[in-house]
């Protein structure tokens, strides 16, 4: 029997368990660093923290959820449906919490890992999935005086609960994703909240609603009417990763409702000015807010375009030199999105290390496969971020792939398998001439590499990719 070990047990984890429990390999095990299951959802209980996708579709194909309290749900009901789910198919057994892992060797002598944790312990496996994610490791701005500040400070993903807003001054340092949900909280519980804007953000109108009673009653009694719903959002979402190409009739669309939005809702021009972006849509995330706008329109709140340069400890410096009296500071400032698998050491065949090959930004055969790392799965790998559409979606498609991987590998009575040179350099360069002419090479964005290299998302809507994943090539690998 094949032993698959998976590290984390975000949505990408357990995707990849429930896949391969269905699929009758039952040796699995789940290693989370954590004291809960969860990833992102367990991590982010910031106020307003949710998901810009809408619930029936950010969910798995074969659990849809009929009980949704709203489209867009918020983290507290995302965390427990995946823990609902890793429940129901048997995953939450299988995890071990308090496991970090720190380095994954493999071992040519009997084609497996050897994987090493924190305490210096270590476990053998056949096959190690890495589910760490793209967006799992907090930054701090490498801004003077972080550690000076005197009054609570903290990260949006480390949220400080003990921390009292009410009635206090709040420094918000970034107004990406996260800044978007928290700030209208902070703008009804603080007196006065600064926000330090590096650049503004396209925003579209949130059409988010609640479930009544009846949408749950009839989603039970009719399921097809819920799996219609899924199909009408996952078409509409399909059409939308169109206007990541911001000169598509799609992305002027896109432009349009979101420079209308904006002016529908902030009336001072030059608060307005503000927020204008001045790059193409679709090249950094586009967000989703009906609330943003309106709190930066309150007179409570300043939104400050100069670059930081200093935290003191009562206040946040401008490039001005303006020192802007704080009791909070709270750092919106997103994560390593060029993480991957950095933050462990990974050997590969002939010692070689995988930050190594992946020193001018990762990249994967379909997102998953390394060449010279035999065994070694990656779920919400380099190139698999959407643009547009879910990820659950994908985490899907690659976990019904490795399983096929794994049912010829023992079908077969193989001991490793890897994907080969020559298709990996085929994809590569299919890949990367792509993604250079999507608008994401357009301006600076955290889906680049410091190499300039596009590391992070998929360049286009999520069918193509399911189209390509759902069936096994086994010319494409080499098989030992």
């Amino acid at each position: 029997m094949t032993s698959i070990g998976i590290i984390g047990s975000g949505f990408g984890g357990v995707a990849v368990a429930v896949e391969m429990l269905r699929g009758g390999h039952d040796d699995v095990r789940l290693w989370e660093r954590g004291d809960d299951l969860g990833g992102v959802w367990r991590d982010n209980t910031y106020p307003g923290a949710g998901c810009d996708v809408p619930s029936p579709l950010y969910s798995f194909s074969y659990e849809p959820n009929p009980n949704w309290t709203r489209r867009y749900a918020l983290q507290q009901e995302i965390h427990d449906y995946l823990r609902g789910v890793a429940d129901k198919h048997g995953v939450t057994p299988r995890i071990s919490y308090g496991r970090e892992v720190t380095a994954a060797t493999w071992n040519a002598d009997d084609s497996t890992w050897t994987v090493t944790f924190a305490d210096d312990s270590s476990e053998t496996v056949d096959i190690l999935v890495s589910a760490v994610g793209q967006l799992s490791e907090p930054v701090l701005p490498a801004i003077p005086g972080v550690d000076s500040f005197e009054g609570p400070s903290f990260h949006s993903a480390r949220w400080d609960h003990d921390a009292d807003i009410h009635g206090r001054t709040v420094a918000v340092v970034g107004s990406g994703a996260s800044a978007v949900q928290l700030v209208p909280h902070l703008v009804r519980d603080g007196e006065r909240v600064v926000v330090f804007q590096r650049s503004p953000n396209y925003l579209l109108p949130k059409p988010d609603m609640p479930y009544r009673r009846w949408h749950s009653a009839l989603f039970h009694r009719v399921p097809v009417t819920q799996q219609a719903e899924r199909g009408g959002i996952w078409t509409f979402m399909e059409q939308f990763a169109r206007g990541m190409d911001a000169m598509s009739p799609v992305g002027k669309i896109n432009r349009a409702v979101a420079l209308r939005h904006m002016h529908s809702q902030v009336k001072d021009p030059q608060l307005r000015a503000k927020l204008t972006p001045d790059y193409p849509i679709g090249c950094k995330r586009i967000l989703f807010s009906n609330e943003f706008y309106p709190a930066l329109a309150e007179p409570t709140v300043e939104v400050v375009t100069e670059a930081v340069t200093e935290v003191r400890p009562a206040g946040v410096v401008d490039e001005s030199g303006r020192e802007h009296p704080a009791d909070v500071v709270v750092y919106a400032t997103g994560f390593d999105s060029q993480d991957f698998l950095d933050s462990i050491d990974v050997t590969g065949v002939d010692g070689e290390k995988l930050a190594t090959r992946w020193a001018d930004g990762a990249h994967a055969y379909l997102g998953m496969y390394v060449p010279g790392f035999p065994n070694l799965f990656v779920t919400y790998g380099p190139n698999t971020n959407l643009g547009g559409g879910s990820i659950i979606y994908m985490l899907e498609a690659q976990a019904r792939h490795m399983r096929q991987v794994v049912d010829r590998l023992e079908a077969g009575s193989y001991d490793s398998v890897e994907v080969t040179a020559s298709t990996d350099e085929a994809y590569d360069r299919e890949l990367s001439e792509k993604l250079e002419r999507s608008v994401w090479a357009s301006c600076e964005n955290w889906y680049r590499h410091p190499s300039g290299r596009i590391t992070s998302n998929w360049p286009g809507a999520t069918l193509p990719f399911a189209r390509r994943t759902k069936t096994l090539e086994p010319s494409e690998f080499a098989w030992a």
